[in-house]
């Protein structure tokens, strides 16, 4: 962990709290876990990207700037980044979350992640947490702060559909595999036509994958590029998702 962070650990006992999952501290009799270091560690990286993003990008309006906050910190993408430091290797975890796949479950590795940067403030420093963030972040935000959809691609397909077509998408999931290791894809449809399919390992990746698709589908076919963040003024409420019956059980996905 030290490597791959290249930091040196002084308070080992306060690192290793970040590293304990709260299924591990019950089954050892209440030990303390990392909850309150990732409060603490969410904070620290909602101040350091929020700085980063605000001062690189000084013409973008308070909407936008929450926009991409959003996009950069959700679990999803804190999950990515922790399965390149290999934190589900390091993570302890109690026998039940340990065989049902919680080493690579995202909301484990995205909290486990904000609890090693809490960790990693108060052993630290602000200063230190901030060089790690923005290494470890900085090719998220140079390709997001360039890329309006990539932001959110339901919002934006919803947007371009409701401004071009007055209609509004809908998606159609279906799951396969056990619990602990789910696949979920997604279609994405507007007006009875399927634009988009995506999967991923949750609904709401599997869905983010067939609204770029689709997304991309209906600019091209409209000749649009972006839109404009005032357009429509719809929010993920208008938004539709029913589920179909597994092929293999037949059972509501």
């Amino acid at each position: 962990m030290q490597r791959a962070l290249d930091v040196r650990v002084a308070d080992t006992e306060l690192w290793d709290r970040a590293l304990t999952h709260r299924s591990f501290a019950f089954e050892a009799g209440g030990s303390p876990d990392n909850e309150r270091l990732e409060f603490l560690g969410d904070a620290v990286l909602q101040l350091v990207v929020t700085d980063e993003i605000f001062r690189r990008l000084s013409d973008a309006r308070e909407g936008r700037l929450a926009k991409l906050r959003a996009a950069m910190v959700n679990t999803t993408r804190l999950a990515d980044i922790a399965r390149t430091l290999e934190l589900g290797d390091a993570v302890k975890l109690g026998r039940g979350e340990e065989q049902s796949g919680g080493r690579d479950k995202d909301s484990i590795l995205a909290d486990t992640l904000e609890a090693v940067l809490g960790a990693l403030y108060l052993d630290q420093g602000l200063g230190a947490v901030t060089q790690v963030i923005q290494r470890l972040f900085r090719p998220l935000i140079d390709e997001l702060s360039t890329q309006h959809a990539a932001l959110d691609y339901k919002t934006s397909l919803q947007e371009l559909a409701a401004a071009r077509l007055s209609s509004l998408p809908v998606y159609e999931v279906t799951d396969s595999g056990p619990d602990h290791d789910k696949q979920f894809v997604a279609e994405a449809i507007l007006d009875g036509e399927r634009l988009g399919r995506g999967q991923g390992r949750s609904k709401k990746a599997a869905e983010q994958a067939a609204a770029r698709e689709a997304y991309s589908a209906l600019a091209d076919r409209v000749g649009e590029t972006h839109l404009d963040e005032a357009r429509a003024g719809l929010d993920d409420a208008g938004t539709v998702t029913r589920s179909r019956p597994d092929a293999a059980t037949g059972e509501p996905a």
